[in-house]
């Protein structure tokens, strides 16, 4: 799993790129972790439009950073995510806490 990230204007962006399962999310909770303490965004964006396979790994990486989030006052936006992805997303009902686009 791949990450790069982005901030500006108080927007934390960080692009996935590669398998979102057990070990994947490992790195990027530690990249996000690593950011938000860096940038202290009010936004972050987790554009999965590079997430190439998802397990409920993804639903752990976005909680998260919906957990730091909220302690910044900030909130969190998921976008392109795929069809696989988005199934999960959906069961755990993921957009109850974030915005999903």
């Amino acid at each position: 799993m791949e990450v790069s990230t982005k901030c500006q204007n108080r927007n934390l962006e960080l692009y996935l790129k590669g398998e979102l399962d057990h070990h994947g999310a490992r790195g990027v909770l530690k990249q996000m972790e690593t950011c938000i303490e860096e940038t202290l965004p009010l936004v972050m964006i987790l554009d999965f439009s590079g997430v190439t396979f998802m397990d409920s790994s993804g639903i752990a990486v976005v909680l998260r950073g919906w957990q730091r989030m909220r302690e910044l006052d900030g909130s969190v936006v998921i976008r392109h995510v795929a069809p696989q992805a988005k199934k999960v997303f959906d069961a755990a009902h993921i957009n109850r806490m974030v915005t999903v686009e």
